[in-house]
């Protein structure tokens, strides 16, 4: 369960007009209507209920409830006596950390909220800056935020004002970069003392029987000013038993500057701060692409009153049903339908497509779109912070919560790592010298450059960075990957599983082809058959109308009267007066001929395979067999005949198929290129199945399955694979609620076309979110990119880690090197690897730049 907002102190004073709460249950058992209608008549007896939303697809229910007149407990109460458990009784408090940004900083967060009373469940995540603690009804956001700044972070609650990557300040202007930079000018200055011109540095003073020049002090005084901040956080770290870098570096600095080796710790101190500026330097870049998603929807919105008045408002303050005004350039501030007026909308920020997309009365429209070149009056649709946008953002942050299998290995791995390490450095400080008398100077600097390496950093980071460098880049282009281990199980996949319909083809029946006959021309035909099939509901019937209005067609004109719907047939009307027939070919048998009709010449398109030629038998030109020429022939192209006729005979022929998307062939051949097997699976007819496996390009399809039989398909290409690896790895691509089952078996299932959709959002690993399989080629590719972006990062950070310890005994390795290329250098390479990943866009086919319709 979580709170939109954190919990009130029961002391604090509100206002009655603004004291409505918002409550968000998980219901895991509430997963159908009627467990929905249970629930909700259940709470509806409250009194100062305002609004109840189940969401049954999630097994959520989001009550609003004024809390002067019933409490939290009671819904909870009422929502047990209907039956139902509540997964969590704690609050879901979310707190922005904006410090908090490696691992290392999560551990010290982590340790210090462990210890809080009420205090549940934990959540870091360093890539936003954000914590997510799962708390009691009477703990309140002050004692978390408290408990973080125990552990040395500035925490402030989201729902404050908080932004989890706040970006006010720039690193570069920080108190810690200003002082870092006057540590910087007092050690050069120092240095110029000690190696350039000694003879200026005077000798102030000898304590102890160690002398002191003026030098010496101003390393003393860089490494005190420099390492005030790491000090601070390793006194942190130390409180919170954190084995961490800034504990590491503070005993370095003070163990160097306590043997006589000023120089060592003001180098060390410098050299760390500005590693640690470059590094949160680098995070910010990888926030950046975040924050570019959170600024997608505009700030204000021009709602329209009643009155006809127009109102700028903020856009957290619109509400279903109001009316706003989007004028061209402007951004779309909700999730809306069109009610007035038209415009070409960029929609690349939802569904990352290049295309403006021409939107009218009626059609839906989202938050952060872009109106390019007209006016538009907006229903909106949804509430402040549930736009489509707006839960990318939360599933693009939620992606952090699952690690992948290498942040798995990372983790396990540097907790064994640097305990080890930092024994091997106390060894090699005192090892020589009390075994065989060698020299204490040289082994205590070897043994402390060893500490500086024990602490993995890059090494940490490396996967998480990349991660939400990836993540955040798909995101841009209209792909949504709910976590990096799907990001990591693209790539692996070796097979890619299909559906027909809604994936590679559009999923809307369209009239491919009228051949009229017996006199008739196409319009007639269509005339006809589009007054017949008016009052059907039958998708077939939807689309000649349809049709057949774009055509100018009007159906209205004729009289119609005695319509039956044939069952598994077709239709029965009277047109004009006269009985006509419209549906599958069956339905004439014992009315008419089919296989002697004749061709109309002059007023329509027959068939290039069609034998037209005189019979022996028939006076008349242009005799035609619909039932072995134009039936199988339209049926191999895998459309549906319809034939429309009267009691006398046939009038016409019309082909309803639903058409391949123009990307689709391009699309299965570059991921057949890529080396991925491409495998249809289908509920629809074996013509029909072979028909679009031929025109885009698949060898292998299997038609006719039900949910089930496709589920068992799924198992049985994931059992295909080698016996070494466990089975294959089979990816599924549906429309994300026909193809639940094997979306869900799949390694990966992804949706297609989910922008605004909300059970594909929630269900689906990954969702495209625009009806564009151009991105299916992008995701492989990115896939591909990011893991091996994030083996070059874990095996270089091992590698360098590995030669540093090894060189270091041997004197080879310096202080220096460890922090420059060991801590900072290894710091901004994993990052900079990882930022190649928002550099990777979608390619398109050039006959599609150019506009054709087929590649």
């Amino acid at each position: 369960m979580s709170d939109s907002h954190p919990p009130t102190p029961p002391d604090s004073e509100t206002d009655p007009e603004s004291s409505s709460r918002t409550l968000e249950l998980r219901i895991p058992d509430m997963d159908c209507p009627s467990c929905a209608g249970k629930v909700t008549k259940s709470v509806e007896r409250l009194e100062g209920i305002d609004d109840l939303d189940p969401r049954v697809t999630s097994g959520r229910l989001v009550v609003e409830y004024d809390p002067t007149r019933t409490s939290e407990d009671a819904v909870r109460d009422r929502v047990r006596a209907a039956g139902y458990a509540i997964e969590s009784a704690g609050t879901e408090l979310s707190v922005s950390v904006p410090d908090m940004d490696c691992a290392s900083c999560a551990s010290k967060v982590e340790n210090a909220l462990e210890g809080v009373d009420g205090v549940t469940e934990i959540e870091t995540r360093p890539t936003s800056g954000r914590v997510t603690v799962t708390v009691d009804a009477a703990t309140d956001p002050e004692t978390v935020v408290d408990a973080i700044g125990s552990a040395g972070y500035d925490a402030t609650p989201i729902s404050d004002g908080g932004d989890p990557m706040d970006a006010d300040e720039s690193v570069w202007q920080s108190r810690r970069a200003v002082v870092t930079g006057a540590g910087a000018v007092v050690v050069v200055l120092g240095m110029a003392l000690e190696f350039v011109v000694p003879a200026l540095d005077p000798t102030l003073f000898s304590v102890f029987g160690r002398s002191y020049d003026l030098a010496a002090l101003l390393f003393i005084a860089t490494a005190a000013v420099a390492g005030a901040p790491i000090f601070r956080n390793g006194y942190y770290s130390a409180r919170n038993r954190s084995l961490d870098i800034d504990f590491l570096m503070s005993v370095g600095i003070v163990a160097a500057v306590a043997a006589h080796h000023p120089f060592e710790g003001a180098m060390l101190a410098v050299l760390f701060s500005i590693a640690e500026l470059l590094e949160r330097f680098s995070m910010d870049r990888a926030r950046d692409s975040l924050r570019e998603l959170m600024d997608l929807s505009p700030d204000t919105a021009t709602v329209k009153r009643a009155d006809g008045s127009e109102e700028t408002i903020p856009a957290e303050e619109l509400a279903i049903g109001d009316r706003v005004v989007v004028r061209p350039g402007e951004k779309i501030p909700a999730d809306g339908t069109v009610v007035d007026g038209e415009s070409a909308v960029d929609q690349s920020p939802i569904t990352g497509e290049s295309v403006p997309a021409d939107k009218t009365e009626g059609d839906e429209v989202f938050a952060g779109t872009i109106a390019e070149s007209g006016y538009l009056e907006i229903t909106v649709e949804s509430e402040a912070g549930d736009s489509t946008i707006d839960r990318i953002v939360r599933l693009v942050e939620d992606a952090e919560r699952e690690q992948t299998k290498r942040e798995q290995f990372v983790d396990r791995f540097a907790s064994v790592y640097t305990p080890i390490v930092v024994v091997l450095a106390i060894a090699v400080a005192a090892g020589p010298p009390l075994l065989v008398d060698a020299s204490w100077n040289t082994w205590f600097l070897r043994g402390l450059t060893l500490l500086v390496i024990a602490c993995p950093c890059a090494f940490v980071i490396s996967t998480p960075v990349s991660v939400v460098s990836g993540i955040t880049s798909a995101a841009r282009n209209g792909v949504l990957i709910k976590g990096g281990r799907h990001l990591e199980a693209v790539a692996e996949s070796d097979t890619l599983a299909v559906d027909k319909t809604g994936t590679l083809t559009t999923g809307d029946l369209s009239v491919t082809d009228v051949v009229p006959l017996e006199g008739a021309d196409e319009d007639d035909v269509l005339r006809r058959a589009s007054a017949a099939e008016r009052r059907s509901e039958h998708p077939i019937g939807r689309a000649i109308v349809g049709y057949a209005a774009e055509r100018g067609l009007d159906a209205d004109d004729a009289d119609v009267s005695g319509f039956d719907a044939l069952t598994g047939k077709g239709v029965r009307a009277d047109i004009d007066g006269e009985t006509h027939y419209v549906g599958k070919p069956a339905l004439f048998e014992g009315l008419a001929d089919l296989e002697h009709v004749h061709a109309t010449t002059d007023g329509g398109t027959v068939l290039e395979s069609a034998d037209t030629d005189s019979r022996p038998d028939c006076e008349r030109d242009g005799c035609l067999d619909v039932l072995s020429e134009v039936i199988p022939t339209l049926e191999a192209e895998g459309k549906t005949v319809v034939v429309v006729g009267t009691e006398d005979g046939p009038l016409g022929v019309i082909g309803v198929a639903d058409r391949v998307r123009p990307e689709a062939k391009w699309a299965v051949s570059s991921l057949q290129d890529a080396g991925v097997r491409v495998v249809m699976l289908t509920g629809d007819n074996e013509g029909t199945a072979r028909a679009i496996a031929e025109q885009v390009g698949i060898d292998e399809y299997h038609a006719e399955l039900l949910p089930d039989e496709k589920l068992e398909w799924i198992k049985r290409l994931e059992g295909e694979g080698d016996e070494d690896d466990n089975g294959g790895h089979v990816a599924m691509i549906g429309d994300g609620i026909n193809d639940a089952p094997a979306l869900a078996t799949a390694s990966v299932g992804i949706a297609m076309g989910a922008a605004g959709t909300d059970t594909a959002l929630e269900t689906a690993d990954v969702a495209l979110m625009g009806d564009d399989l151009t991105r299916l080629p992008y995701l492989y590719r990115l896939s591909n990119t990011a893991n091996g972006v994030i083996r070059q990062n874990i095996w270089a950070s091992l590698a360098v880690k590995a030669i540093l310890a090894i060189g270091t005994p041997f004197g080879y390795v310096t202080i220096i090197h460890a922090v420059v290329v060991g801590d900072m250098g290894m710091s901004l390479g994993v990052t900079g690897n990882a930022m190649r990943l928002a550099n990777i866009e979608p390619e398109t086919p050039g006959e599609l730049e150019e506009g054709t319709d087929e590649l």
